[in-house]
């Protein structure tokens, strides 16, 4: 994979560039993002009347069929913008969601502070789960070392599993999800490895922990692909997908509505998500992940191809944020600073340098295939 700095061949009507390995471009230019926009993410997005329509009789659904219980559905909440506006969509349909946090260890303050405006005023059920920190911390020690691209995998596997299980718990089969087609369209598959990946995670864990994951629950694979979505019958929703959702507008809104704080970085609300995705990629891997996320609104209508550029040009990171964050993150994980840097400078690896699920998800794939087929339903994972 190509460093940052080098020169790359850039799709002409978004961003995206050859810092994606599996990238291919027309004659005319235009990446293989944009085609597979154009032919077929387009055909599940509805950012109009339609999906306003769809959106009212999916919600009238999940209140009629949990009319019954205490929840009508479960949604986490990161204090992301994504999650944080579908909440009080969420509100406005007179949904009863239980509001699921994962508190991972690595919250900034503003999180905190606007994960509780937002229960706060929609008057929503808060569960917040502390998760064990000697074992996060060992984990996340463990992937460092293991020099694997997606060093979220720690939280982001932590928080689907916790939300399966509460979603079990409380007998609720309706999951929200913030995830949309709006700002996410464009994902380089080849960039990371999935996060629900169990077996790749307790490998790398193997390989480098040193205590026993007893409270870290993990989602195993027949479990993912098989017995959440088809024995328990769990289905994913992604309501923003049937709206008009621009960020920009989203983020006013819950300025206006709630107080809500701006974090001034992508995935701020995670003090680990935002050195990861602002440091440890572009430096480790070249990966500059607002290539996506602004070929995403670029293909949506919400920025022009101009004004991505222009995102593109300013500091991914201040040198003032990016000391202070270092200091903090080396001091929580218990390790100096020069042993965080060895671990980001030294030599990258592939996930799948390590046992995963690919041997058995191309067949579990087709099964699924075959048995939504049998059951005239579109089966979607949280993923």
């Amino acid at each position: 994979m190509k460093r940052l700095g080098e020169r790359e061949q850039v799709c002409s009507r978004c961003v995206m560039d050859t810092t994606d390995p599996e990238i291919t471009f027309d004659e005319e230019g235009v990446c293989s993002h944009c085609r597979k926009f154009d032919q077929e993410t387009i055909n599940h997005w509805f950012p109009n009347s339609e999906g306003e329509r769809k959106l009212g009789l999916m919600f009238e659904k999940i209140r009629l069929e949990g009319r019954q219980q205490e929840y009508d559905c479960i949604i986490g909440l990161s204090g992301g913008i994504d999650s944080s506006y579908l909440a009080l969509v969420m509100k406005d349909y007179d949904l009863r969601p239980l509001v699921v946090h994962i508190d991972a260890g690595w919250n900034s303050e503003l999180a905190v502070y606007n994960i509780e405006k937002i229960v706060k005023f929609c008057n929503y059920d808060l569960h917040t789960h502390v998760m064990d920190w000697p074992e996060v911390r060992d984990l996340q020690v463990a992937y460092l070392k293991a020099g694997v691209a997606n060093q979220d995998v720690v939280q982001d596997h932590a928080f689907f599993a916790s939300l399966y299980h509460f979603a079990v718990k409380n007998n609720i089969k309706y999951v929200i999800s913030g995830g949309n087609i709006a700002t996410e369209s464009v994902f380089p598959a080849s960039w990371h490895h999935s996060a629900m990946d169990a077996i790749n995670l307790h490998d790398i864990h193997k390989s480098y922990g040193k205590i026993k994951l007893k409270h870290y629950k993990t989602i195993s694979f027949f479990s993912y692909f098989f017995y959440y979505p088809f024995i328990r019958g769990m289905t994913v929703v992604r309501p923003l997908n049937f709206m008009r959702y621009h960020k920009k507008e989203a983020l006013h809104i819950l300025k206006e509505t709630i107080g809500y704080k701006e974090y001034g970085y992508k995935h701020g609300e995670s003090v680990f998500t935002k050195f990861f995705q602002n440091y440890y990629l572009p430096i480790k891997f070249g990966i500059d992940k607002r290539k996506p996320h602004l070929s995403s609104q670029i293909l949506s209508g919400e920025i022009t191809r101009d004004h991505a550029l222009e995102e593109l040009d300013k500091q991914l990171y201040s040198d003032n944020d990016l000391m202070n964050d270092k200091i903090y993150i080396s001091k929580k994980l218990g390790i100096k600073i020069k042993e965080l840097d060895d671990m980001i400078f030294s030599k990258s690896h592939h996930y799948s340098e390590y046992s995963n699920w690919n041997y058995y998800r191309t067949p579990m794939l087709f099964i699924k295939r075959i048995t939504q087929k049998i059951l005239r339903k579109n089966i979607k994972t949280y993923s």
